[in-house]
C-alpha cells in the first residue's frame, strides 16, 4: 500500500489508466517520494486544475534522452515515468502554484493519445508491484550505499543530519538519496527504471563511485582510456 496524502493505494483499481503529463528533464519522483513543483506555464496550469478537480494524479516523465521530436516540435517521451499525487497546493498570487507530488507507483507508456487538452495526456500501464512499498529493502546493501554518500559529502565539501540519514529506513534512504542526487537525466532515468530496491541503490553506489573517480583524475590532472 502507498499512502499518498489522505489516499492509500492499493491495488490497481486505484490507479488511472489514462493520465496527464508533465514532461520534466532532469525531475526524478519515485514511489513513496517526495517532489516540489513551481509551476507557471499556463498549460499546465490548467492541468493542476484539472487534476486538482479528478483524481488529483499527474505523471511525472522525462522528455526522451536522444532528444527527439514529434511532428509538432514537442519531445518525444521517455518510455517510463512515476504517477504523483497532488498532496499540497499553493497560489502565489504571480500566476504561479507551489505544487507538492506524492509518488504512487511507476507506470509504462502505452500511447499518447489525441487530446483537446493543452497538456498532453497518455494511457499508461502503472507498474502495480510499486504499491508494495519496501519489498527488497532487506537485501539493500546499507553499508555500501552510506559510504558513497559520505564519500561523495566529503569530496564536495557538503554537510548532512548524519544521524538522522543513519536512522532513516532502507527505502527512504534509497529512494531520498536517488532524488536528491545531482546526477543527470540519463542516471535519473537508470535510477527510476531499476526494478527493486536493491538494484536501485546499487545503480546509485555504480553511478556516485564513478562519478567520484571522474573528479578525481580531472582533479589530478590524469585521464584514462576505458577499453
Amino acid at each position: 500500500m502507498v499512502q499518498a496524502g489522505n489516499y492509500n493505494y492499493t491495488d490497481e483499481s486505484d490507479l488511472p489508466d489514462v493520465v496527464p503529463v508533465f514532461p520534466l528533464g532532469g525531475a526524478l519522483l519515485l514511489p513513496g517520494g517526495q517532489l516540489p513543483l513551481n509551476i507557471f506555464e499556463p498549460r499546465y496550469l490548467q492541468m493542476l486544475d484539472d487534476a486538482m478537480a479528478g483524481r488529483r494524479i499527474i505523471a511525472m516523465i522525462q522528455p526522451s534522452l536522444d532528444g527527439a521530436k514529434r511532428e509538432d516540435g514537442e519531445p518525444a517521451l521517455c518510455q517510463v515515468g512515476c504517477l504523483g499525487r497532488i498532496t499540497s497546493l499553493s497560489e502565489t498570487g504571480d500566476g504561479r502554484c507551489i505544487v507538492n507530488l506524492h509518488g504512487i507507483a511507476r507506470f509504462r507508456v502505452v500511447e499518447e493519445l489525441a487530446s483537446r487538452t493543452p497538456y498532453r495526456m497518455c494511457r499508461i500501464a502503472a507498474f502495480v508491484g510499486d504499491l508494495n512499498l519496501g519489498e527488497g529493502a532487506e537485501e539493500v546493501n546499507r553499508d555500501a550505499l552510506l559510504k558513497a554518500f559520505r564519500q561523495y559529502l566529503d569530496a564536495n565539501q557538503l554537510e548532512a543530519d548524519w544521524e538522522s540519514v543513519t536512522r532513516a529506513s532502507n527505502e527512504t534512504l534509497v529512494n531520498a538519496l536517488c532524488m536528491m542526487s545531482p546526477y543527470g537525466a540519463a542516471e535519473k532515468q537508470a535510477l527510476l527504471e531499476a526494478p527493486d530496491l536493491k538494484t536501485r541503490a546499487d545503480t546509485l553506489i555504480a553511478i556516485t563511485e564513478i562519478s567520484l573517480a571522474r573528479d578525481g583524475e580531472e582533479g589530478d590532472g590524469t585521464s584514462h582510456t576505458l577499453q
